[in-house]
């Protein structure tokens, strides 16, 4: 509990304009990505290391929870304040401290729009890779939190292998820095990747130092249509392993494709039952060799290739692409949306499974995402005040886990454990894995008042 004398110190630390009280203000920082409905007692925005680490002091001295919060858009509870106490909003942490060409680093703060920073490298010639599907309003201190990926994972990997270094504060409040500015660095233990995807239980990022790419100077976006879905999972696995390697390759059922068919920007034929969004991206003889070796790899088989003809409409497929999620709920009110990931070769294995369970439990799911590394984001449509339907949106996503399991799959590729997992963790993490985990939160965070009650089971 906030007592007003421990407002009133935070309102010295931050100043009055820096910290919301109002019930009307904490209202929108109850909830994220996930919902949830549990609104904070207060709300900071701090602008410096030093402030936060004051606060935390404060926390330690006082017992009350802390919960940081990038852009609020997190798929897995982790920005609720499930206990109450402060949030501690990174908006106005939102400086673009450095970009250096010559050794193709940057650094930034935890609020900076993840969008925002590739525009400005993209002037530059450069480019910071992961891109979420809410790239234009996440926070890269978010991004870094969940260890957010994106559709070119495929071939440029995910958050964690572009922050080389950072400045965090503990929950004690010690501030530290960890990695590097250089391409190597083995001084120590790897604290910078113990730190990104800790879902805000460790530390409060700073400062990011981050690895930067040439921008590509060619890229090529196609569509494959398929009159089933059973065709297009089955072609993921073998479109790498004859040696094209997408930048991104997306994957959409006809759910998905439904719900979004009037943003495309050409008409699909009445019979597309799944589609896979293709892109190449390098020099250009190396787009035109990939390009060349897809149509040959397609010639024998029975899909409609399309491509993209202008930059106008590769963003359109794109915008409509990254629209599927918000869209669904046309569907239904509610949804459970979950980022399983399996070996590719198993994709076609899990959309027979979700395909079963929708039949089964008769249920709206629907399948799409990044299927080139494996990782399919699965939505269940619901009402959740329809009781019935709602349990057996439960029941799916205990039976989804489980097989994802057996297939030698993970329960999340990029949206983190926060609240909505954490009670299947146990299927996949050991128990002695587990309890060093714990080990692990408790050297840090003593009293556990940063982020409590995310990623570990009750």
């Amino acid at each position: 509990m906030l007592s007003k004398e421990t407002l009133q110190r935070l309102q010295d630390i931050l100043g009055r304009q820096h910290l919301l009280t109002e019930p009307e203000d904490l209202t929108c920082y109850s909830f994220d990505g996930s919902g949830g409905d549990i609104a904070p007692q207060a709300v900071a925005f701090p602008e410096t290391s030093g402030q936060i680490a004051q606060i935390l002091k404060l926390a330690n001295k006082h017992n009350f929870p802390v919960v940081p919060r990038g852009a609020g858009s997190g798929m897995t509870g982790g920005a609720v304040p499930t206990c109450g106490g402060l949030v501690l909003a990174t908006s106005r942490m939102n400086r673009i401290l450095e970009i250096d060409p010559e050794n193709m680093i940057a650094v930034v703060e935890p609020g900076v729009i993840t969008g925002e920073l590739q525009a400005k490298l993209a002037h530059q010639g450069l480019m910071y890779p992961p891109d979420p599907a809410s790239l234009k309003f996440c926070t890269l201190g978010g991004n870094a939190a969940e260890c957010a990926g994106g559709p070119s994972a495929v071939k440029y990997g995910v958050t964690r292998d572009y922050i080389i270094g950072c400045q965090a504060v503990l929950p004690t409040g010690a501030v530290i820095t960890t990695g590097v500015r250089t391409e190597k660095g083995v001084t120590g233990y790897d604290l910078t990747h113990l730190l990104i995807g800790s879902e805000g239980t460790l530390a409060v990022f700073t400062k990011l130092i981050l690895r930067l790419l040439p921008l590509p100077e060619a890229r090529k976006t196609f569509l494959l249509l398929f009159d089933s879905i059973k065709q297009a999972v089955d072609l993921v696995a073998r479109v790498l392993a004859a040696g094209i390697m997408p930048c991104t390759l997306e994957y959409m059922d006809q759910t998905a494709l439904g719900v979004i068919r009037d943003r495309l920007p050409t008409p699909l034929p009445e019979k597309t039952r799944a589609l896979l969004l293709i892109e190449i991206d390098g020099s250009v003889d190396e787009v035109r060799r990939q390009g060349k070796r897809l149509r040959t790899f397609l010639e024998n088989r029975q899909v409609m290739l399309r491509e993209a003809k202008t930059k106008e409409e590769r963003e359109e497929l794109w915008l409509a692409r990254r629209a599927i999620s918000p869209a669904t709920f046309a569907l239904k009110p509610h949804k459970i949306s979950e980022d399983v990931v399996v070996p590719r070769s198993k994709i076609p294995d899990l959309v027979r499974l979700t395909t079963g369970l929708a039949r089964e439990l008769e249920l709206t799911i629907l399948t799409f995402g990044h299927a080139g590394d494996g990782n399919i984001h699965v939505n269940i449509m619901l009402d959740k005040n329809n009781t019935n339907e709602y349990s057996r949106a439960r029941q799916a996503k205990k039976r989804l886990f489980e097989a994802v399991i057996q297939l030698g799959g993970t329960l999340s590729g990029e949206h983190g454990i926060g609240t909505t997992k954490a009670p299947f963790l146990e299927l996949e993490i050991t128990p002695e894995t587990m309890s060093l985990m714990r080990k692990i939160k408790h050297l840090f965070d003593p009293n556990n008042i940063l982020n409590p009650g995310k990623i570990f089971p009750h």
